[in-house]
């Protein structure tokens, strides 16, 4: 059963079956993550003003802790979603409320970033909490008992004291704030494992892989679409097309390869149970982060190309080709790799990591470089896969 184009006042929370067929992402869903945009936007901009102004240690980590925020956020729902969407009017406006949340917290972004304060983003994850704890003791309420309710109790439960955590975290001196971060994440982390210890909700592994499928595509259409702001800023202010072309050619080939690589191939194979999901959902955060700090990093490079951005030509280039390193070497530890035949196959991700890295000392053409690398390795990829095919039909 897939949801349907109207709400139904009031439907039973009943958990949906992992070999349902036909299911896809819901127009509320894709709603969902269009509103994070906001938040991953923010994240990113505050990482371009720390690095162009040579504060590297400070924008990596407030950027890793800001986006830590907003990719666990987006976990709780589209896993509670895959497992328990009911699409009526009571699940609507909680998702909605949520929204709001995540609309709240993208608004703290740049406190919690530069400042170190928290309280707003807290807030937008308070209202994102409330929700959420609703939703999963309604879903509890519609399990008999046994290790469902239990599960979906245990969710709920954890939720509340992890909240109530970042809320007593607010209240720590601020030196401590992000060590106790730290230890808080930690515990959020361990929710879920602790929740289905007993009892694996019942997600749903093809939906799941395209939620996420979905959502790299959004942050890789964030990425583009500020590196192609900044581009055309620099022009009207500064006509450098000289300098700016190879950076926007190598911006849309990495864009353009982490497409690539990324749906080369069927991941919810793999997700058969709660062993193989969990780390490959946790891994994403390395995914969905680096893909939206290249963005960051090209604004980098146009910066830099045109004097605004105070730093070396190295230090603007590895903006871009670290989190481009990143993303190759964490799609093929995740899945890519488990679909690969023979030593050749398994060296094209890891080398072209390397690869990218080392153009970083490519000066000017840094970013050019790690792009045709990228593509490189794409169309390398690609060669070996239908050579491997021929061998296999004969």
């Amino acid at each position: 059963m897939t949801s349907t184009n109207a709400a139904g006042p009031l439907r039973r929370m009943t958990a949906r079956g992992r070999d349902e067929p036909h299911r896809t992402a819901t127009p509320l869903e894709l709603f969902f993550d269009l509103c994070f945009v906001v938040a991953v936007a923010q994240a990113g901009r505050q990482l371009v003003h720390a690095l162009a102004d040579g504060h590297p240690g400070m924008g990596i980590i407030g950027y890793l802790f800001v986006f830590w925020g907003v990719w666990w956020a987006w976990m709780n729902f589209t896993w509670f979603a895959s497992a328990y969407d009911c699409d009526d009017v009571p699940y609507r406006i909680a998702t909605l409320v949520q929204i709001c949340g995540v609309l709240i917290y993208a608004a703290g972004v740049p406190r919690a970033f530069a400042d170190n304060d928290w309280v707003v983003a807290v807030i937008g994850y308070l209202v994102m909490r409330v929700a959420l704890t609703g939703q999963w003791l309604r879903a509890a309420a519609s399990e008999p008992a046994g290790p469902a309710r239990t599960a979906a109790l245990r969710y709920a439960v954890g939720l509340v004291i992890c909240q109530g955590a970042w809320v007593a975290l607010l209240t720590a001196p601020e030196s401590m704030r992000r060590w106790l971060f730290l230890v808080v994440g930690v515990a959020e982390l361990l929710v879920p494992v602790i929740a289905e210890r007993a009892h694996e909700t019942p997600w749903h592994p093809h939906h799941i892989v395209e939620r996420y499928g979905l959502f790299t595509l959004i942050v890789l259409g964030e990425t583009m679409s500020a590196a192609t702001v900044a581009v055309q800023s620099a022009l009207d202010e500064h006509q450098a097309v000289g300098k700016l072309l190879p950076i926007a050619g190598g911006g849309i080939l990495l864009v353009f390869a982490a497409w690539w690589i990324y749906f080369a191939v069927p991941a919810h194979q793999r997700l058969t149970s709660n062993r193989e999901a969990l780390p490959w959902g946790y891994g994403h955060f390395v995914i969905f982060g680096s893909a939206a700090a290249i963005g960051a990093g090209l604004e980098v490079t146009v910066e830099h190309a045109v004097g605004k951005a105070h730093i070396s030509t190295a230090a603007a280039s590895a903006a871009v080709t670290i989190p481009a390193a990143l993303f190759v070497i964490t799609v093929w530890a995740l899945h890519a790799r488990h679909f690969k035949t023979g030593t050749a196959q398994q060296l094209v991700l890891p080398g072209a990591a390397v690869v990218i890295i080392g153009c970083t000392f490519a000066g000017v053409w840094a970013v050019l470089s790690a792009g045709v690398a990228a593509a490189t390795a794409v169309a390398v990829g690609v060669t070996l896969a239908a050579r491997s095919a021929r061998v296999a039909r004969f």
